[in-house]
């Protein structure tokens, strides 16, 4: 096995997703410049897959996010006398959960998804397929994320805690459709700058435990700090909206909530809730990550 601080093997390709020299069955985790060749040759791949499973792909990642989603919001419900700090991270390591299925479990999320951008910037997709894909892959995960929500709000899940996973789900959506559109924004590409470093490093790890710990701490950062993610808003928006619409009045009064305070969560506002987040999400992944990381490891080799 290499040593750390050794270089790239020679004759290492781009297009390769592993660089010549590395065995499937090395213990080492892949160096930086070596994640950037793999990260570039998945991207290309990814691009290309055919419609139909691409989306379906999509629609379980939505489902994995919003899973995560669902253990975060229930893990904080009730959290008023914890430190707020301490509950925010209690919420981020739950909902970690989301993106290691997605990882582990195979999906395609939107946010990841972003770092496509270095197969751009390398010549190996075009700008229609890459935007095909996204579309594809945006359009699957906003119907597995509000098909989710759907059954949960069935299930009768927000009831638990005697209405506090409730009043914990509908202050989440409230929050985030009165959000500005610029702080929408820049907390957009902040999320997604920590979930692309995560994906990133997933890309490098060796086993099922060291994808696990890489993506861990990334995503407790965003939960913790408040960033908005734009696929985990698919989720948690239209199930406030699910609950103030439709849920019983009793549990809306016992979370505390008047109809004029739930009078945001409607289609239209959160439907535009999502247009700045999910531009930051393409700035934060795309630009800040992928393509800063091509243009460090990779561009002297296109």
């Amino acid at each position: 096995m290499r040593l750390p601080d050794e270089e790239s093997p020679p004759g290492a390709r781009a297009g390769s997703p592993e660089p010549p020299g590395w065995s499937d069955h090395a213990v080492d985790a892949l160096l930086p410049a070596e994640i950037a060749r793999k990260a570039e040759a998945v991207g290309a791949q990814k691009a290309r897959l055919d419609p139909v499973r691409l989306f379906v792909l999509a629609v379980l990642a939505g489902a994995f996010i919003a899973l995560g989603a669902m253990f975060a919001t229930t893990v904080m419900a009730g959290a008023e006398g914890m430190p707020f700090g301490i509950s925010r991270l209690l919420g981020g390591l739950v909902f970690a959960l989301g993106l290691i299925l997605v990882v582990l479990g195979g999906a395609e999320l939107f946010t990841g998804n972003t770092l496509m951008v270095m197969a751009l910037a390398a010549r190996r997709i075009t700008l229609a397929e890459m935007l095909r894909a996204w579309g594809i892959v945006l359009a699957g995960n906003f119907v597995g994320a509000i098909g989710t929500a759907l059954l949960v709000f069935l299930s009768g899940q927000y009831l638990a805690g005697g209405g506090a996973v409730a009043e914990s789900a509908l202050g989440l959506a409230v929050a985030k459709v009165g959000l500005p559109f610029g702080r929408a924004l820049f907390l957009g590409i902040l999320c997604n700058v920590l979930v692309c470093l995560a994906v990133w490093m997933s890309l490098g790890a060796r086993s099922a435990a060291d994808k696990v710990l890489a993506i861990l701490f990334p995503v407790s950062a965003f939960v913790a700090a408040g960033f908005e993610h734009s696929v985990a808003n698919m989720y948690i928006i239209p199930l406030g909206m699910m609950i103030a619409g439709f849920g019983p009045e009793g549990v809306l009064a016992d979370a505390g909530f008047l109809p004029a305070d739930l009078a945001p969560l409607t289609w239209a506002a959160f439907l535009w809730s999502l247009v700045p987040v999910t531009i930051g999400n393409v700035i934060g992944g795309g630009v800040l990550v992928g393509a800063v990381y091509w243009f460090v490891y990779l561009r002297h080799e296109h």
